[in-house]
């Protein structure tokens, strides 16, 4: 799931069509239980709630009625507490067990609105199922019954709801990325040992005011300080065991957050793994961006192997003048990466810079590929 423009704004992934299913289904198996062997009639509030109707009825097998009522509360991306005239139901509602549907509830406006309609008809019972439950914007007494997502006071699109009449048609949900993070550049950079990252890094970082992030960095700091991270992730390098994810990427996290005001990040040896890059994605997200490309420096194996025997009659590192570790270093980094790899093509970002030339025919291969 990449970002998404609608109109004038742009909207980043916030919940995937597959959670989405699971989650109604869950809730038609709670209502299923609740209605106990009545007959509930469901009245679903268009136009946003259309699609969780048609899905959740579709997850719900007792025989029920469904009606649907027109009101109107939202005007671009802020709700205007006007509320129109009830219209549209086509059952009468007395003794009946009632479930009000509702894509979304913020300030609870709609919802009094129409709980006061239907409550003074004489329901038997009157209950609200929604797909998104916001409780930093609900400003009412009236409980929510059902709700499949609790979610943050963020302005969403998708499976339903829309950016003045875009976007209901999304299978998944997005939400609006702010205007400080419009734009931001957070690159992956990868390459083999000794293909020249760590230069190209100091370029990238200065000509796209980025932020450098390398885990190798960010551990050695944690485990200096003797922070709780640190400390973990000490104790299993000190057993000759992987540091786990969740661990990496909390310290990852850590750092991202130690930058508010960042234009970007560049990733250096993170993610290595499909688990990591998923985090990432869904960490990113959660900030409201993403990760804008995945760049590869492709050098030859022989040309990795030289520079690195050269580096090594300087930098002491005796990773550096062996070739039979230099080569099984080459080769784990491959093994590594070839499946991270694939998890950014399949999202359309991967891009493979040929990394032979000087430093500057490199750099600017690396600002094309970002740039376009």
């Amino acid at each position: 799931m990449s970002n998404i423009h609608l109109h004038d704004k742009e909207f980043s992934p916030s919940i995937s069509s597959e959670e989405i299913q699971k989650r109604i289904s869950d809730l038609a198996a709670k209502i299923t239980t609740d209605v106990d062997g009545e007959r509930p009639l469901f009245i679903g509030v268009l136009n946003g709630c259309f699609r969780f109707a048609a899905d959740l009825l579709m997850n719900f097998e007792p025989v029920c009625d469904i009606s649907f009522v027109k009101v109107a509360s939202y005007e671009g991306t802020q709700s205007t507490g006007n509320i129109k005239q009830l219209i549209g139901l086509e059952y009468p509602v007395k003794d009946r067990v009632v479930i009000i549907i509702e894509d979304i509830v913020d300030t609870g406006q709609t919802i009094e609105n129409i709980v006061n309609v239907i409550g003074s008809q004489g329901p038997k019972s009157l209950k609200i199922a929604t797909l998104l439950y916001k409780p930093e914007a609900y400003q009412k007494n009236i409980p929510i019954d059902y709700r499949a997502f609790e979610v943050a006071n963020d302005f969403l699109v998708g499976y339903g709801l829309d950016y003045d009449g875009l976007g209901r048609n999304l299978n998944s949900i997005y939400k609006v990325v702010p205007d400080n993070q419009k734009g931001m550049r957070n690159i992956i950079l990868f390459g083999p040992p000794g293909a020249g990252k760590g230069t190209q890094s100091k370029f990238l970082v200065e000509k796209y005011n980025l932020v450098h992030l390398s885990t190798g960095d960010i551990f050695r700091r944690n485990i200096k300080g003797e922070t709780e991270l640190g400390t973990l992730a000490k104790s299993y390098m000190d057993k000759g065991a992987l540091v786990p994810d969740e661990v990496t990427i909390k310290m990852l996290e850590a750092e991202v957050n130690t930058h508010p005001e960042a234009e970007g990040f560049i990733f250096d040896g993170f993610p290595r793994t499909t688990a990591q890059a998923i985090a990432l994605d869904n960490f990113l997200t959660s900030k409201g961006t993403d990760i804008s490309k995945m760049l590869a420096l492709n050098v030859p194996d022989d040309e990795l192997v030289s520079r690195l025997l050269e580096r090594g009659k300087d930098s002491g590192r005796p990773d550096d003048a062996n070739e039979d570790v230099i080569r099984n270093r080459i080769a784990v980094y491959e093994k590594e990466t070839a499946i991270v790899a694939e998890h950014y093509q399949n999202k359309g970002k991967y891009n493979t810079i040929d990394g032979l030339g000087t430093i500057d025919q490199i750099a600017e291969r690396l600002a094309t590929a970002i740039d376009s």
